[in-house]
Parts: C-alpha cells; structure tokens; sequence
C-alpha cells in the first residue's frame, strides 16, 4: 500500500467538491430537461440542500458513499489508514445528516436523499421519486 505524504494528501483532499458534483449536476440535467426549476446549494436550510423546490418545501441531497456512509458497517471494518480518524469524521457525518433531516422534516420539509450509486445506476428512478414528492405537495 502506498503512503501519502502530508502534502499529497493535502492535494487529494482539496480536490474534492462540495458542490456540483457530477451527481448532482447528472440530476439536476434530467430535472432541468423536464422542465423542473429549482434552487441549488441552498444556504438559507439546514445542510444546504443540493437540490430545493422552495414553494413545494422540497430538499434533496446527493450523497456521496464515502463521506455520508453508505454500507457503513461493513465499510469501517475495512479501513486502514488514520482509521480513528475516518471512523469519527464520517459518523459525525452521518449523525449531521440524521439532525439536519430531523430538523428539515419538522419545520415541513420533504427530504430526499439518494446516494452516489442510486444516480449513476437509475437516474430516471430517483426522478421518479422526486415527481411522486412533487404530486404529494400539490395536492
């Protein structure tokens, strides 16, 4: 296994984006070309939501399975290097993630979140979801 030094790690981690990431650019292009508007990067919520129909109190976020946990258990176990601190930054990811559902939800947001695999594999599903959200609230 190679080792990063200090400033190589550095690098890698500065390269990673917060925001418009292909996953959501990918999901925000199929809701664009069915003539959905939306607001992106939301910083006026909780958690900044990826995607927001703010008039329908709708927030969705793309998760990355790394960051946010996805298979969390079975992942932990195979961590190696700086493993403490992986295992502290994402479940302190995850437990963000659960306070800033809790609080969207009891404020009357709808939540959706979809992980990384979910939008590369089956896009016109997780759209399908955020129509049936969508229907809900126009109800």
């Amino acid at each position: 296994m190679d080792v990063l030094t200090p400033e190589q790690r550095r690098k890698n981690m500065q390269a990673i984006k917060g925001k418009d990431t292909k996953i959501e650019i990918m999901l925000r292009q199929k809701l664009w070309e069915k003539g959905y508007r939306y607001r992106k990067n939301y910083k006026n919520l909780p958690g900044r939501p990826d995607i927001v129909f703010l008039r329908l109190k709708i927030a969705i976020f793309c998760d990355s399975e790394f960051w946010h946990g996805y298979n969390w258990e079975d992942k932990k176990k195979r961590l190696g290097t700086n493993r403490e601190f992986w295992i502290k930054k994402i479940e302190t990811n995850m437990e963000r993630d659960k306070k800033v559902n809790e609080k969207l939800i009891s404020d009357g947001w709808i939540v959706l979140r979809f992980w990384e695999t979910e939008i590369k594999k089956n896009p016109d599903n997780c759209i399908k979801i955020i129509e049936e959200a969508i229907q809900q609230r126009k109800k």
